[in-house]
């Protein structure tokens, strides 16, 4: 906590001077450097705490997101982003088909802080229904045959990728972006581009290399077609209708029960992520197990 000398002008009436200019008050406080903060870091802060005081012990699972939710007066996506931001940095693990546990974090507090200007990932998919609705429906009115053309390419680039068993989160981005520029609007276009910076933080990922797989995938293909169809044939509430749709499926996927995660790869090995670095443990995506319902 750090002093700092200041001075306070008063500028109502009340505290004039007999001069009638206003009054300088020197003031010598101690005051704190004061940040905005993610909820979702407000609770992963407060497990933290209770860890470190040993409330929750080295290998003891915590409570269901749902009572955890219900005891802190918060919402279960916002609990679900804090413990995979724990999990990022090294404090819990999660284990497939059981629970979340915490884990021993011998790591100092300044190396184990992950990036906390990152948005929620569930909040994120939230706000990109309402966003990217509305650039759906107004690529249906304007997006010329070029521009539809890459929609299309960008949805057979993904069917392409999962059939040789690839990542198709180059061209998921690639048919998000494509729309968001036929919509005529560069606002909504540059809006998209952030949402697909956010799309690859470190949080974000851990969280889809639980729930992502190739049935998973196809789903989000079919719910693809579903906007291109709309845009291709000129409807723009059908076309907003489907990219919610996809969002809120999109959803429900990323906050389906941990008992649906999928399982570690053969020799995954848990590592915690400096700050703003993703982590280098081997992806679960193409472990298929079970599937999601949306």
């Amino acid at each position: 906590m750090l002093a700092k000398s200041f001075c306070v002008i008063i500028n109502w009436s009340d505290h004039l001077s007999s001069s009638g200019l206003p009054l300088t008050i020197d003031l010598n406080v101690p005051l704190q450097t004061l940040e905005p903060k993610r909820l979702y870091r407000q609770i992963a802060e407060q497990l933290r705490a209770l860890m470190e005081a040993g409330e929750f012990a080295i290998g003891q699972r915590l409570p269901a997101e749902r009572d955890l939710a219900v005891q802190m007066g918060v919402s279960r996506p916002s609990v679900r982003e804090a413990l995979i931001a724990l999990e990022v940095e090294g404090w819990v693990e999660v284990r497939s088909g059981s629970g979340v546990y915490v884990l021993k974090n011998t790591q100092p507090m300044a190396d184990a802080k992950t990036a906390y200007d990152e948005w929620g990932p569930l909040e994120l998919i939230m706000a990109r229904g309402l966003i990217e609705g509305e650039a759906a429906a107004m690529a249906a009115q304007q997006a010329s045959k070029e521009q539809i053309d890459r929609i299309a390419d960008a949805l057979a680039q993904m069917k392409f990728a999962l059939k040789e068993d690839k990542d198709p989160l180059v061209g998921d981005e690639l048919f998000h972006r494509a729309i968001a520029h036929a919509c005529g609007n560069e606002v909504l276009a540059d809006t998209v581009s952030r949402y697909w910076q956010a799309r690859r933080s470190p949080l974000y990922l851990r969280l889809a290399d639980y729930f992502e797989r190739p049935t998973s995938w196809r789903a989000v293909m079919a719910e693809h077609s579903a906007v291109l169809n709309a845009i291709k044939n000129r409807k723009p509430n059908a076309a907003r209708e489907a990219m919610q749709n996809h969002m809120t499926k999109a959803l429900t996927r990323f906050s389906a029960s941990w008992k649906l995660a999928n399982p570690p790869a053969p020799g995954a090995v848990k590592v915690s992520v400096a700050p703003s670095k993703v982590s280098s443990k081997p992806t679960r995506r193409h472990h298929e197990k079970q599937t999601v319902k949306a």
